[in-house]
């Protein structure tokens, strides 16, 4: 069965969405997530609750300051829009979007993933002789991987989702910016549109829930391999 491009335009540019997002986040959300797990120094608390803002500010706001920072009439954002890269009203406007609300709870899930590692066997390949850039990459990367990957699949999902961030600094634009929630918004308002709309919302339960189910799957995996190396 063949889609409309109504519906199949918005699901395809959410799905490219929200993987941009999940990619391009991978290593800010790691490097955050180890730190907090593994590092003490002063700042720390600050650093979290900065981290966690995007999840509790409304999105509009988000998108707002995110306006205010790499807008075209900003110096920031004209400079990159000068050179290719447009960060407002363009469709890396609307991956940035994604990324910065998705971000606290990516790297939440890398913190949670890091801090299940336990770090008695990254003390061991140090007291071996590994040099602590070795032992993450042999030890606790691996062990973590799973919880790394099932971040990476939620903030997927919340990039899918996304909508007032988007709606302010990317805009609502048909083929470049209209997401699956822009698009059901778009109908809504559209006469005899809320019928057009169901497609696009059982599209958006099936992708959430698929997505959900991966991300409980790469906890359980996780959970199994942190449980053997334990018992060895």
């Amino acid at each position: 069965m063949s889609l409309s491009p109504d519906i199949a335009g918005p699901i395809l540019l959410s799905l490219q969405v929200g993987a941009a997002a999940a990619l391009l986040g991978l290593p800010a959300a790691v490097a955050l997530g180890f730190v907090l797990a593994r590092r003490a120094f002063p700042g720390h608390g600050l650093l979290g609750a900065l981290l966690l803002a995007p999840m509790v500010l409304p999105p509009v706001v988000t998108g707002l300051l995110l306006l205010d920072l790499v807008g075209r009439a900003t110096a920031l954002g004209g400079w990159l829009a000068a050179r290719g890269l447009p960060l407002s009203f363009s469709f890396e406007a609307a991956v940035l979007a994604a990324l910065v609300v998705g971000l606290p709870l990516y790297a939440w899930s890398c913190r949670a993933a890091f801090e299940a590692v336990d770090p008695r066997l990254e003390e061991l390949s140090l007291t071996l002789g590994q040099p602590p850039l070795r032992t993450f990459r042999r030890v606790t990367l691996p062990l973590a991987l799973p919880g790394l990957a099932a971040g990476a699949v939620l903030a997927f999902a919340r990039g899918l989702g996304e909508f007032g961030a988007t709606a302010v600094l990317a805009g609502n634009i048909q083929g470049e910016t209209r997401t699956i929630a822009l698009a059901v918004y778009h109908l809504l308002e559209t006469p005899g549109g809320q019928g057009a709309s169901r497609g696009l919302v059982l599209a958006s339960v099936a992708l959430s829930v698929a997505a959900l189910l991966a991300f409980e799957a790469l906890n359980r995996w996780q959970r199994r391999r942190l449980e053997l190396d334990r018992g060895r």
